[in-house]
């Protein structure tokens, strides 16, 4: 492996991009031949994403409904398919206690990743969110497992209330700023569906940088405009798997419907991707 293909250099990369000036896109992926697209096309940054695994392999997402052993076998796909800095969606750590959420971080550094996300969510109906002393001690371990690593490992802690029925946004921000506190190196509340709400925590949390969701239906914000607001990172979430196979739809209802084929004069060419893969 070159030194420009290291998981120190991808390290390096990853973190510079939320140091320099301006916004940018974490692309998502659901698997190898994706993030070969997505490198191909110019992003400068992937992201895995829990959901596109989890409909990849035929199966709803939902609280750790892929073990972390297929999730990183995932990882290690994706690694080897490109040479940009990959960041992993890792849910809540894959267990409850901050040892557990410890150890996810440094098996992802083991599968290549210069990132990764630990999340609030229980995966417990009757208890979504944990409490939110419990909350900031499993990223404390986190941070800690990320600082022991010979590169710097850029760790993201999600707020997770909002898209699980409690829509605090005041509590919200309180454990943000917490996990800011215990060393977060970005924050993140996906739900965000307002420009006060994304102003709110990005000055809550300020100078550390802010992810936000986009590719979501019916969000009416730019680029430009995310920027202006001081967004520093945008994901994609699910969007580019729900985009392709909302494709596969369209083309199945057409077949199935009318009896034609048009839909493969948009679809790219297959020498294209052919080409693409080699």
């Amino acid at each position: 492996m070159s030194a420009n293909h290291s998981p120190q250099h991808r390290a390096e990369t990853f973190r510079s991009l939320h140091q320099r000036t301006g916004i940018f896109v974490v692309a998502n992926a659901w698997d190898a031949g994706s993030a070969k697209i997505l490198d191909s096309l110019g992003f400068e940054a992937l992201a895995t994403t829990s959901a596109g695994l989890a409909f990849a392999l035929g199966k709803p997402d939902g609280h750790v409904s892929i073990t972390r052993e297929v999730t990183l076998l995932n990882v290690e796909s994706i690694v080897a398919a490109t040479n940009l800095p990959v960041s992993a969606d890792l849910e809540n750590g894959y267990g409850d206690d901050p040892e557990d959420c410890a150890k996810t971080i440094l098996l992802a550094a083991q599968a290549g990743l210069a990132g990764g996300s630990i999340e609030d969510a229980t995966g417990n109906a009757n208890y979504p969110i944990y409490s939110f002393e419990h909350a900031i001690e499993r990223v404390k371990a986190a941070v800690s497992a990320a600082r022991s690593l010979p590169y710097p490992f850029t760790l993201t802690a999600r707020a997770e209330n909002l898209i699980h029925g409690r829509p605090d946004l005041k509590d919200t921000i309180r454990r943000l700023e917490a996990f800011a506190d215990a060393g977060a190196d970005v924050l993140f509340a996906p739900g965000l569906k307002t420009r006060e709400e994304i102003e709110a925590v990005v000055k809550a949390v300020a100078p550390r940088p802010v992810n936000v969701i986009m590719g979501i239906a019916n969000t009416n914000f730019s680029l430009n405009m995310l920027a202006e607001i001081g967004v520093k990172r945008v994901s994609i979430g699910s969007g580019f798997i729900r985009a392709a196979y909302g494709a596969v739809f369209r083309a199945s209802e057409e077949i199935l419907q009318k009896g034609t084929f048009s839909f493969a004069n948009d679809a790219t060419p297959y020498g294209e991707i052919n080409k693409l893969f080699k």
